[in-house]
């Protein structure tokens, strides 16, 4: 009676330590499936990381004719927040346009280490054609200023284009830059030229 007691009893005992072995082994392999599934996840989010990282800067991204510009000083320049130029302002659209208009962050080109943005993808390409066509004179600086040999602040409303060039003006409640600069421009633009290449070389 007590042998089979104890052979039931052993039986028992190794009934359970198959089911606990088996059991172990399911745990080992759902662990090594579940490190699968973890690793592809973590591979599966670089690579959509990388794409989103590869198509902003295609989208930003200079042509190949824009990458053999001189670079230039760009810490000389009038920037704004992330290096944006013009405050956000279309630069093509002063002279297409005859007006400030506010460009797209969605529509964008960096150029010389500057951003600048468009209202749209024609006027993209057509900065990317002919860059320097479109650059604001004077790194986006006040003109009048600048026949001075000071950096000044500019309203990126108050502008005037002279000569296919675009040059900016401080504009606030009690002055307007531009007025005086209409009263000798060309005195003041031969001034402004020849203080701005010391300042920044160009």
């Amino acid at each position: 009676m007590l042998d089979r007691s104890g052979r039931t009893e052993s039986r028992y005992l190794d009934c359970y330590e198959v089911v606990r072995i088996s059991c172990g082994v399911r745990q080992s392999r759902m662990m090594k499936t579940f490190r699968v599934f973890k690793l592809r996840a973590v591979i599966i989010a670089s690579v959509v990381t990388i794409a989103a990282y590869s198509a902003e800067t295609i989208t930003t991204a200079p042509s190949a004719s824009l990458a053999s510009a001189k670079p230039a000083p760009a810490h000389h320049y009038n920037l704004g927040a992330n290096s944006l130029g013009l405050s956000g302002y279309d630069p093509v659209s002063y002279f297409t346009s005859s007006r400030a208009e506010k460009g797209s962050p969605q529509i964008k080109v960096q150029y010389r280490g500057v951003l600048y943005q468009f209202v749209s993808a024609e006027h993209k390409a057509a900065f990317l054609a002919k860059p320097e066509r479109y650059l604001p004179t004077y790194g986006g600086w006040c003109a009048t200023a600048m026949a001075k040999g000071e950096k000044v602040e500019i309203d990126p409303t108050n502008f005037k284009v002279t000569d296919g060039r675009l040059f900016l003006f401080f504009k606030s409640f009690y002055a307007n830059a531009q007025n005086q600069w209409n009263k000798d421009e060309a005195n003041l633009t031969a001034k402004a030229d020849a203080n701005w290449k010391k300042i920044s070389g160009e």
